[in-house]
């Protein structure tokens, strides 16, 4: 009887102890409720597309280069940088955007003075998920963001063909259910809660899903395009969506060409031969070259040019040793000689990250005009109305970015939309809008398959990764997944083809 109550005493006072310990781990001071529109704007903040993008998207469209290898390495050099380029854009929008997105989603879903915010956030989300399923193809989107809400911790890979439409039925659904007679999220950093903007926002996703599927399914293309026309969408560069960036949110490519990879990044040839040829005023927008210069330290004020006729893009798929020749077949006294983004104006530490523009939106509607898929206005004139938006987006950057609107219109009035060129020149139009939006010029790029450039030649023929005369397609799943959910990733593989860079996915159809 003794040793009964002995342990009785014993099992009391650990139960005891362990409830004291139990209460020492509870923070009284934390919040239990976030409101869901610092998770929001947590996302939003966190979309900033990172060095990755500088590295790949933008590479593979031609835009920028860099000659150097070692964390640089990606598109100028046709190499797969899992660990490098693929994890940060990965991780940063899983953990970072879609993790908040979801948290956003499921703190206001039941709150009935909270149905815009969690549209908003349902949107916003649409916007991410169809970054990521178009950088790297099937994905985890049913259990995306899910990790701590439903314990999903090896989420399963949903078909992107199973995707898109999912991502289609929520920007309807979402779009439709925003209400300026709810509560209005005036905290949001967007648009302040702005529903009208949201709704064109919504609706301007719609319109670039439907054009995704031009080629795959082009049925189901058009109806969407035309529900999102139907809807209202994006016209004007006063609804653009864009991150502004401050000394406690610095711009990430930005901060990296103003910090150590300032003398590592050029325009690509191609795109600086595209302006300088046509005479495009957003060449002495964007440019700058440091004319003479034989090392980063040499780039100085005093030596930089604008000019647009001394702009040199530098050429593709060189490395440290052969761009010297190239850089002195070219009259040039380095590398460090080839034009550049401007870093004090195009690209500072605060410069904006555009997603979705007035620019994109008409040019989308010019393609869907010449394709029969709407009948209103003429794709002539959205194509011009395209290109004009654009250039008077160049002084939210900085004043000194501003295009005249002299020369808008002079070259405007020297680019109509011609017959039979139309797919090329509407898509080579956009490819130039969306610069420095590398997923989204990079997605454009394999949809349309303009502008008409010629495969980075470095490593072929014979790199297994890119074989000869073939670009990149796709972005390989980083290595924290072939590490910790290798049997859902194999599952993909399986279904979508080898990870790859080469691979297509889904939509991207030749």
């Amino acid at each position: 009887m003794k040793k009964i109550f002995l342990a009785i005493t014993i099992l009391f006072f650990s139960a005891s102890c362990e409830k004291g310990l139990s209460d020492l781990n509870v923070n009284g001071t934390n919040s239990t409720s976030l409101d869901p529109a610092l998770l929001l704007n947590q996302a939003i903040i966190n979309t900033s597309f990172p060095v990755k993008s500088l590295v790949f998207d933008i590479g593979v469209v031609q835009q920028m280069i860099s000659p150097n290898g070692g964390v640089l390495a990606g598109a100028n050099f046709n190499q797969d940088s899992r660990d490098i380029t693929t994890q940060p854009l990965w991780t940063a929008y899983y953990q970072s955007v879609i993790k908040n997105t979801y948290d956003a989603r499921t703190r206001s879903k039941d709150l009935p003075n909270r149905s815009n915010m969690y549209n908003m956030a349902r949107i916003y989300q649409t916007y991410v998920f169809m970054i990521l399923t178009d950088e790297f193809g099937d994905i985890p989107y049913t259990d995306g963001g899910a990790g701590l809400v439903k314990g999903a911790l090896f989420p399963k890979y949903d078909r992107q063909q199973d995707i898109y439409p999912l991502l289609i039925q929520e920007l309807k659904e979402a779009a439709a259910a925003l209400n300026t007679t709810a509560v209005i999220e005036t905290g949001d950093i967007l648009y302040a809660g702005d529903v009208a903007k949201w709704k064109k926002f919504a609706y301007s996703l719609l319109l670039r899903a439907g054009m995704r599927l031009s080629k795959v399914d082009p049925t189901m293309a058009q109806s969407t395009v035309q529900a999102a026309v139907a809807g209202g969408v994006i016209t004007a560069n006063a609804d653009n969506a864009y991150i502004r960036h401050d000394a406690n949110y610095t711009q990430p490519i930005g901060n990296t060409l103003n910090g150590g990879e300032a003398a590592n990044f050029y325009l690509a040839k191609p795109f600086a031969d595209q302006l300088k040829n046509t005479a495009d005023p957003r060449l002495t927008a964007i440019a700058i070259r440091y004319v003479g210069a034989t090392s980063g330290a040499g780039q100085t004020v005093a030596i930089g040019t604008t000019d647009p006729t001394k702009q040199i893009g530098m050429p593709i798929g060189k490395d440290n040793g052969t761009i010297v020749a190239a850089a002195t077949a070219d009259g040039l006294a380095s590398f460090y000689d080839y034009s550049q983004v401007d870093r004090r104006r195009m690209l500072k530490i605060f410069s904006p990250v555009f997603l979705v523009t007035a620019a994109q939106t008409k040019l989308l509607l010019a393609e869907a005009r010449f394709r029969g898929w709407i009948t209103t206005g003429s794709a002539a004139q959205y194509f011009a109305d395209g290109i004009s938006a654009h250039m008077d987006q160049m002084t939210v950057y900085d004043m000194n970015s501003a295009v005249s609107t002299e020369a808008r219109d002079t070259y405007v009035a020297a680019t109509p939309l011609t017959a039979g060129n139309e797919l090329e020149q509407i898509n080579t139009q956009y490819w130039i809008a969306s610069f420095l939006n590398g997923p989204e010029a990079f997605a454009n790029f394999r949809r349309s398959g303009f502008p008409n450039l010629t495969p980075n030649p470095y490593g072929q023929p014979s790199n297994p990764d890119v074989p000869n005369g073939t670009f990149i397609r796709r972005l390989t799943y980083p290595t924290s997944e072939l590490s910790v959910n290798i049997e859902n990733v194999n599952e993909a593989i399986s279904r979508q083809g080898p990870d790859k860079l080469s691979t297509r996915i889904w939509w991207d159809k030749q």
